[in-house]
């Protein structure tokens, strides 16, 4: 078998504000064969999507290419004229983005944007297009697929969009398709159908890819040979089955053992931990326009009742659209709940945080998914932590600086940080400045909303090691909603699990795998584990293990 994609000794130069050059990319090798999937994997800032860009023969912004052939079916991207590359990109090869939602017009049909790049490389009249593109759209297992193109954007759910946007990356028939973390943002039960799709239709077409991903396990599904990256430097290579059982560098076996983060240990609770610290009852809430039952249109968390006990961990689990972080925001006053009562440490929880006293509203923090969007990009890291002392405790001068140091120091961040903006910040350092602002507030409880969803696995790892520090040092409890199983079995004490805004089962951590309720069932099987069979197997599993024979309308009905 040939080789369609050939780098040799590539090299990329990042340009510094100051002018400094920095080699971000060091003499990089490595091959993809035709019809073979390769996976980059990786933290972030180890290089692996720059590496996927430039076989494209793109660099971003301040980056360049200094050294070495990206050869891509026999030409060097790296040399060619950008006139010489466009004719490439769309044609001979194709990007699948991470956000789908981002790669697609929000005014225009679905189906004017997937046939897009047949019109402008000439490739095929438009109604052969179309018709090719219906076939896609059926290879994809798409719902509806002669009529799904007619939609706009914003009428069909996530992982609809992201298998519409492989549609539009296929449709040229390229010879070599880059995936750049397409399913980073799914959840559980749509990931394993979007990988489902994107392993049948690759198999199906012999087409070539290069997948990025900091995933182990669900690039463990979909690709043949895995090349480990860290610091623009390749670590190891293997064949993704003897990265998996015999890994040989040091790093590869740091990321193995990132995947399962270590339990949190239980200590013996003392009588007044087991006080509950906040408490739920029949609480209901969702948006639009309140209805002649009291209840608002959309109902989003319907009639959910819980309890978290001092110094203990509560996990919210469920895929897109369940309710979880609709109800974070309730717990937060954010989103006012219109039915139900709520009583936190002792006291009655007034619905609105604009009702609740100073204290309560202390006491109860939120740390958002986005550290890049919870973080004013203008102020400097000192400024925001320095704000909720001001606001909280009326602290000032030496004594917020000294607090401002201590705080950073218990996220183990280094102090210079103070003086820097969340621009010039990892994502791990900001979501570290994140908690670190949610914790100069005093908290009794933080509420934390998919915090780990956006960050790599050994950095993910790291900020819950982090948390449960901190819960022992403070005592603080937390919320987590999630829908990474593998995090909340790692630091919560119970788990309830949501589907359709409401609670249809609780149960603790050690309780997973004799789960009642048949949705429990669907989730905790669709997280895909460290085998590269476990895809294929869960495909050939009896019907009534997976999602075919999971009814949705009667979900309830347990």
């Amino acid at each position: 078998m040939s080789n369609l994609v050939e780098i040799r000794d590539l090299e990329v130069e990042a340009t510094t504000d100051s002018g400094r050059r920095v080699e971000i990319i060091k003499s990089i090798t490595l091959d993809v064969a035709e019809g073979e999937i390769v996976a980059l994997i990786g933290e972030s800032g180890s290089g692996k999507t720059t590496i996927a860009l430039t076989l494209m023969g793109y660099c971003r912004p301040g980056c360049r290419i200094s050294r070495g052939q990206v050869l891509v079916n026999g030409k060097d991207m790296a040399s060619l004229s950008e006139k010489e590359r466009a004719r490439m990109r769309g044609a001979d090869i194709a990007y699948i983005p991470q956000s789908a939602a981002a790669a697609f017009n929000p005014s225009a049909k679905i189906i004017d944007q997937v046939i897009e790049v047949t019109r402008i490389h000439g490739l095929m009249p438009a109604e052969k297009a179309r018709r090719r593109a219906v076939e896609l759209f059926k290879a994809l297992s798409l719902p509806n697929p002669e009529t799904i193109g007619q939609h706009y954007p914003h009428q069909v759910s996530g992982g609809q969009l992201q298998r519409l946007s492989a549609a539009m990356a296929l449709i040229s028939d390229p010879k070599l398709v880059i995936f750049d973390e397409p399913t980073t943002a799914l959840d559980v039960t749509t990931q394993i159908e979007v990988l489902r799709a994107f392993k049948s239709v690759m198999r199906a077409t012999g087409i070539a890819g290069v997948y990025v991903s900091h995933d182990l396990a669900v690039v463990s599904q979909i690709a043949d040979r895995i090349v480990v990256l860290k610091g623009g430097e390749v670590q190891e290579t293997g064949s993704t089955a003897e990265i998996l059982s015999t890994a040989k560098h040091p790093y590869t076996r740091e990321l193995l053992a990132a995947f399962e983060p270590r339990p949190r240990e239980v200590v013996e609770e003392q009588p007044d931990e087991m006080k509950p610290l906040l408490e739920f009852k029949d609480i209901s809430a969702g948006y639009g326009s309140i209805q002649p039952d009291g209840l608002p249109l959309v109902r989003a968390v319907e009639g959910v009742s819980l309890i978290l006990e001092k110094g203990r961990n509560l996990g919210i689990i469920g895929e897109s659209g369940s309710g979880k972080s609709t109800l974070a925001r309730t717990i937060a006053g954010v989103l006012p709940a219109a039915a139900g009562q709520m009583t936190f440490d002792g006291r009655e929880l007034s619905r609105s945080a604009r009702d609740r006293s100073h204290d309560q509203l202390r006491e109860i923090q939120i740390v958002f998914q986005h550290a890049d969007t919870a973080l004013n990009p203008a102020k400097l890291v000192e400024d925001i932590l320095g704000r909720p002392m001001a606001f909280y405790h009326r602290m000032g001068g030496r004594e917020r600086s000294a607090r401002i140091d201590e705080l950073l120091d218990m996220v183990k961040l280094p102090r210079s940080v103070r003086s820097r903006r969340p621009s010039e910040l990892s994502g791990g350092q900001k979501q570290r400045v994140n908690f670190a602002r949610a914790l100069a507030a005093d908290p009794k409880l933080i509420l934390c909303d998919e915090i780990t969803s956006a960050l790599d696995t050994v950095v993910a790892a790291a900020v819950i090691d982090l948390l449960k520090e901190l819960q022992r040092e403070l005592g603080i409890s937390y919320i987590f909603i999630s829908h990474d199983l593998s995090v909340v079995k790692a630091i919560c004490d119970e788990i309830i699990v949501m589907y359709g805004g409401k609670k249809v089962e609780q149960l603790l951590p050690s309780e997973i795998k004799a789960a009642k309720h048949p949705y429990s069932q669907l989730l905790f099987s669709s997280v895909p584990k460290l085998d590269p069979d476990w895809l294929d197997s869960l495909e050939q599993a009896p019907s009534s293990a997976r999602i075919a024979s999971f009814d949705r309308r009667q979900a309830f009905a347990n």
